[in-house]
């Protein structure tokens, strides 16, 4: 899930990523703001999901993906749309 909360008098806007992976240890959201280096650790939830909010310029798109237990990698289902990538995949889009 991706909720995105708007402020009149911000030029940002706050993103609520969350999302369920069985068996996950850990799970990072990386490629927003083009950082694929440094991931957002996302928080595990009594529920088993995880989730994290994340401040993001308003009029932006950011392509991004999450690395679950810093070996797989998962797109979001729940993304604006898919773009392909250099490895012949694609990376999930974020359009704000």
């Amino acid at each position: 899930m991706i909720q995105k909360t708007y402020f009149k008098t911000k030029d940002y806007c706050k993103v609520k990523f969350s999302i369920t992976v069985e068996h996950a240890e850990i799970i990072e959201i990386l490629g927003l703001n083009g950082d694929w280096d440094i991931g957002v650790v996302m928080t595990q939830k009594k529920d088993g999901s995880v989730s994290s909010d994340v401040s993001l310029p308003k009029n932006s798109r950011h392509e991004f993906k999450y690395r679950v237990n810093s070996t797989e990698w998962v797109n979001d289902p729940a993304a604006d749309g898919e773009v392909p990538n250099i490895f012949g995949g694609t990376n999930s889009l974020l359009v704000l």
